[in-house]
C-alpha cells in the first residue's frame, strides 16, 4: 500500500460534496493539494476548514469544467503549483434528476460537457506530464449508474458509463508503455448524503433544488472519503462504496432480465 505523504492531489469538484470531504481526509494523510472548482470563495472555505497545520500544503485554482479552451492553461497552472502532479482526482460533475422524454438535448450536452469531456479533457492534458515522469494515478469518481442505468438519470448515467468505456481503455493502453506505474482507478458511489441533488438539472436545465430522499439517507461524505483514500492507496482499478444499492452491480451482471424488470419500479429519488 502506498503512503500519501507529499503526493501532489489534483482535486476536481473540490468545493463541496465527496471533494471537500475527500480534501479534508487527504490533508490528514499529509498530501499537497490543488483543489479545483467554479468558486474560488468555496475553495478558500475547504482550505481554512483544513487544519492550520496544513494550509501550506494547500492552493486554490478554480477551473470551469465545461471550458476546455482554457483547460490546458489550467493544467499547466497545476503542474506549476509544486512542480509535478502525482494524481488528478477527477471529481467534478453534475446530477440529472428528469425523464429522458423531459429532458432538452441541450441539457444531455450539458451533462455530457462537464462529467465526460471536462473529465476527458484534464486527463488529456495532463497524460503528457505522467508518461514523461513515467508514473501518475488517474482516479475518476463515476457511480454506480456508470455500471446500470435507473430512471430519472438519463444523462447522467450516460455520461458515466462513458466515463467507464474511456478509462478502461486508457487503462489497456497504457500498461505496456509505461511499465504499469500509470495507474486508473475507477470509484462508483452509491447514494452519499451530499449536497449535489440541490442542483442536479431537470428537463429545462434548471436545478432541482432539493435533496432527494434517496441522497438524503445516503452514507455519509466523510464515510465515502475514507474508502476513496483506502482506494487510492492499494492502487484498486474499481471500487463500488455505498449503502445495500451496490449491490446492483452484481445483480446485474447475474440476473440482467430480472433486474430490469426490478429497475422499473425501485425507489431512487
Amino acid at each position: 500500500m502506498g503512503s500519501l505523504q507529499g503526493k501532489v492531489i489534483w482535486i476536481t469538484g473540490a468545493s463541496s460534496g465527496i471533494g471537500e470531504a475527500l480534501a479534508y481526509a487527504l490533508a490528514e494523510r499529509g498530501a499537497r493539494l490543488i483543489l479545483s472548482a467554479r468558486r474560488k470563495e468555496e475553495l478558500e472555505r475547504v482550505r481554512g476548514n483544513c487544519s492550520p497545520s496544513t494550509h501550506a500544503n494547500i492552493r486554490t485554482l478554480p477551473l470551469d469544467l465545461t471550458k476546455t479552451e482554457t483547460l490546458k492553461l489550467s493544467t499547466d497552472a497545476a503542474i506549476q503549483v509544486f512542480g509535478h502532479v502525482d494524481i488528478l482526482v477527477n471529481n467534478g460533475g453534475i446530477s440529472q434528476r428528469s425523464f429522458a422524454k423531459d429532458t432538452l438535448i441541450e441539457v444531455d450536452r450539458q451533462i455530457m460537457e462537464v462529467n465526460y469531456f471536462g473529465a476527458v479533457a484534464l486527463t488529456k492534458f495532463i497524460l503528457p506530464h505522467f508518461l514523461a515522469r513515467k508514473q501518475g494515478h488517474f482516479v475518476t469518481v463515476s457511480s454506480v449508474t456508470g455500471i446500470f442505468g435507473t430512471p430519472y438519470r438519463s444523462g447522467y448515467a450516460a455520461s458515466k458509463h462513458a466515463l467507464h468505456g474511456f478509462f478502461d481503455s486508457l487503462r489497456a493502453e497504457l500498461w505496456k508503455d509505461v511499465e504499469e506505474k500509470i495507474t486508473v482507478t475507477m470509484i462508483c458511489p452509491g447514494f452519499i448524503h451530499t449536497p449535489i441533488t440541490l442542483s442536479a438539472v431537470t428537463g429545462d436545465g434548471s436545478p432541482l433544488g432539493k435533496m432527494d430522499d434517496a441522497q438524503y439517507k445516503g452514507k455519509p461524505a466523510s464515510w465515502c472519503a475514507a474508502r476513496i483514500v483506502n482506494a487510492i492507496e492499494k492502487k484498486k482499478e474499481e471500487v463500488y462504496i455505498g449503502g445495500i444499492e451496490t449491490l446492483g452491480v452484481r445483480f446485474k451482471r447475474l440476473l440482467p432480465k430480472l433486474f430490469s424488470r426490478y429497475m422499473r419500479t425501485a425507489k431512487v429519488r
